[in-house]
């Protein structure tokens, strides 16, 4: 009896593409501008409970004073980002229904807003870690917490509403400690721990911080000229006023564009070819 000529195999399905993670303004419906509270501090001019439009906020979702935010007291705004979240919102989960023109949106779009935008960020978290050698070992557990997250972000309102986005945290970041460790490692020496530690105001000017961990720590005005920070991992570090003026962030782990946004710099800060360089650095 002939063989008989065996079927080719079913390719499997190509994974879903990833939303975008960097804001798209033009298509979101201005939901940072509405759906997020801000007090009256050195960030913010003005108070504003959430779910109310900032008064600056035009009928064409657009500010009117963007070219002017800093000047008129709105720093807290040049240093925000969703990570995509915002036209992820507007354009996918809400179809492109705005809130002015259907008002039975609002409360829901400004409820999804905030999960949607931390789903964002762990995306962002998570294909970074995919694109560090060093992290090989935990590689396949990152594709699946990167597929499982990016299925959230298409979900529709109500079950982003009911879910438990700090449990999601928790499991991602159990993986993004171990590949923060992994590529700590490789450098050699001992590394500094600074995690979670209140570093505000301090003079750590050229200081050789490769490899260290300072994960959550306060560098609100810390001065960290010509500091090394290649391989440091910066996750959740508040680097508000940070003088990184000549600093070199180059490879540092988890570092982000509000981070950079919120600190000032100069030309002679190095960092890294996937963030853009803020426009208020000298």
């Amino acid at each position: 009896m002939d063989d008989v000529p065996s079927s080719p195999a079913t390719p499997a399905p190509a994974p879903a593409p990833l939303p975008v993670l960097q804001a798209d303004c033009a298509n979101c419906f201005a939901l940072c501008c509405v759906a997020l509270p801000f007090a009256k501090s050195h960030d913010f001019a003005v108070n504003k409970p959430a779910g109310t439009p900032c008064g600056n906020l035009q009928q064409d979702f657009r500010c009117g004073i963007h070219t002017r935010l800093r000047d008129k007291g709105f720093q807290g705004c040049t240093v925000f980002d969703c990570f995509g979240a915002g036209q992820q919102v507007s354009q996918v989960t809400f179809g492109g229904r705005d809130w002015r023109t259907h008002p039975g949106t609002a409360r829901r779009m400004f409820e999804v807003f905030p999960v949607l935008r931390q789903l964002h960020e762990l995306l962002f978290y998570v294909s970074e870690a995919l694109t560090l050698p060093a992290a090989a070992p935990v590689h396949a557990d990152l594709r699946r917490a990167l597929a499982e997250t990016a299925e959230w972000t298409r979900a529709d309102a109500e079950a982003l509403v009911d879910l438990d986005v700090g449990a999601l945290r928790q499991q991602i970041n159990t993986l993004l400690l171990k590949t923060s460790e992994l590529v700590r490692a490789k450098v050699p020496g001992r590394k500094k721990n600074h995690r979670g530690a209140d570093l505000m105001g301090a003079r750590l000017s050229g200081a050789d911080l490769r490899g260290a961990n300072l994960r959550g720590a306060y560098l609100i005005a810390a001065d960290l000229t010509r500091a090394d920070l290649r391989t440091a991992d910066l996750i959740g570090a508040d680097l508000r006023d940070t003088d990184l003026r000549g600093a070199d962030l180059r490879e540092a782990v988890f570092l982000t564009q509000p981070q950079l946004n919120a600190a000032q710099g100069d030309p002679t800060t190095r960092i890294p070819p996937t963030l853009t360089r803020p426009t208020h650095w000298t």
